[in-house]
């Protein structure tokens, strides 16, 4: 009976290993990887991708499994003290809990988490198998867990989205990083990825140009004026207001058209782009070049044009962040 229990007790301990080392390689693993060796046709990765994108059900495993491996433990050593331990058995769960915890702490924890987190995508691969086989064992269980963290989360309004939005930037953090150990990216190319990840999703409005302190061309100023006005101001750009309305931009005119063009006219306007001052900098600065324009209006929710952002302005946060 008593080797018994000790298999028992060193299966538990064993499958506690598994699930706390795979919850630490989960969330180090690069999911790169494991696309690739999914369109590779390993079916273990798919099995393990289908997880990422349903990181819940993931959560449920591990949490049913690391349960049922400490009641192994747990009951292996309450039956093995009873049998070695002389006199009454009422000390026996005092005692049982002081011997397990520091056996499971270490080789069922702190252990298995140390390994992976040094090695995940190896060791995640290895034992991927057994851990699919385990979500399908233990689906009963961790299926109603994942409903009901997905009934919780719905009536209390909350959204997974920025907790993975923060796993993926960590996720591609870390692919950068291999990238640069292994000479594909260059500090430059770094440095400009870490940068987008530092601002890309702060709004806009925190880097336009407020409107009363932009030096402004009216519509019926002439070529040489213009000129002059963005020489004085430095200004590769430069917006263009209504004649007959002060403050209405109609468009802007650049300095490098108008210097090589050999016509005396001002001639035609660039387009104008509205966008919210809510919009992300990344999500404007792309839209501008893809429109090919150097300049945009900045609306705030009632439609009034609040300042102006040009591609040199948004560009320089991305790469002074990083």
């Amino acid at each position: 009976m008593i080797a018994i229990m000790l298999a028992l007790g060193v299966l538990g301990l064993l499958l506690s290993a598994l699930f706390s080392g795979a919850e630490t390689g989960f969330y180090r693993a690069t999911r790169l990887r494991l696309v690739l060796d999914a369109m590779g046709g390993d079916a273990s990765a798919r099995g393990l991708l289908f997880l990422t994108n349903h990181p819940s059900l993931f959560v449920a495993t591990t949490l049913v499994g690391n349960s049922l491996a400490t009641y192994l433990v747990s009951l292996a050593m309450v039956v093995v003290l009873r049998g070695v331990v002389p006199g009454p058995g009422a000390l026996v769960p005092w005692i049982a809990p002081l011997v397990a915890a520091p056996v499971l702490l270490v080789y069922g924890e702190l252990l298995p988490k140390n390994l992976f987190l040094q090695a995940p995508n190896r060791l995640l691969r290895r034992v991927g198998p057994l851990f699919l086989f385990f979500v399908v064992l233990l689906l009963p269980l961790s299926a109603w867990l994942w409903g009901a963290s997905r009934l919780l989360a719905r009536l209390l309004r909350v959204s997974p989205k920025p907790i993975r939005s923060i796993l993926a930037r960590r996720e591609l953090r870390r692919v950068l990083e291999e990238g640069h150990e292994a000479g594909i990216l260059h500090p430059a190319q770094r440095s400009l990825a870490q940068g987008i990840f530092a601002v890309a999703d702060r709004p806009v409005g925190q880097f336009l140009v407020p409107i009363g302190q932009l030096p402004r061309a009216r519509a019926t100023m002439s070529k040489p004026e213009v000129l002059a006005l963005a020489e004085r101001y430095r200004a590769a750009v430069i917006p263009v207001e209504a004649a007959e309305s002060a403050g209405s931009l109609v468009g802007y005119v650049r300095v490098i058209d108008l210097v090589l063009s050999d016509s005396a006219e001002l001639g035609p306007l660039r387009p104008l782009l509205e966008i919210r001052d809510s919009s992300t900098l990344l999500a404007v600065l792309t839209r501008l070049e893809s429109a090919n324009e150097n300049l945009a209006a900045v609306v705030n929710a009632r439609g009034e044009t609040v300042g102006i952002v040009t591609t040199r302005r948004l560009r320089e946060p991305l790469l002074r962040e990083g």
